[in-house]
């Protein structure tokens, strides 16, 4: 077998569905639900692959990016986000990780994520059309969510919004541009 990969999501099933489909590809696997634990299993088995969920029980993962890096330097980081969008993406990149990318997803594309040499912001093509005001929205509640460091009530004032308000925005799927 090659060398583990770590899967951090808190998402128990989620988790052991991709654990398992990767131990079934011959790769080795393990799988932890929070970035707590996963500092902890990677002092203690190094490794140089992780795929890393965007939100972490509520707490972003971009903040543990710098922290994994820091115990394993040259680990390649791909992340995996239910809730994609361009300022998440592009804030995973300048943190470190090696590619970013939205859920649903196949594992092809996880394996390839990995291999992949070029950066991740470069698979971020500007559009020729607008974005929806809707998109613009979006971007910008992830833009102010990313400068909070994923913190929902710092957001919300931020924003100038309910607290409720903005979770309930943020469980919506984003609006396509």
């Amino acid at each position: 077998m090659s060398t583990p990969i770590l899967v951090v999501d808190d998402d128990p099933v989620f988790n052991s569905v991709l654990v398992r489909t990767l131990n079934r590809r011959g790769l080795a696997a393990h799988g932890v639900l929070d970035g707590e634990t996963a500092l902890q299993h990677l002092h203690h088995h190094p490794c140089q692959r992780l795929i890393l969920d965007l939100n972490l029980n509520g707490s972003s993962g971009l903040a543990l990016i710098p922290q994994i890096l820091a115990q394993a330097p040259d680990c390649r980081i791909v992340v995996l986000t239910g809730y994609a969008s361009i300022a998440t993406a592009v804030e995973a990149v300048k943190r470190g990780a090696t590619q970013y990318l939205a859920k649903p997803v196949d594992i092809e594309s996880i394996l390839a994520a990995f291999d992949d040499q070029s950066s991740a912001d470069e698979g971020i093509t500007p559009s020729d059309e607008p974005l929806s005001v809707d998109r613009l929205a979006w971007e910008h509640i992830q833009r102010v969510l990313s400068e909070n460091d994923g913190n929902i009530s710092a957001t919300a004032r931020a924003l100038k919004m309910h607290r409720r308000t903005l979770q309930r925005k943020l469980t919506k799927r984003p609006v396509r541009a």
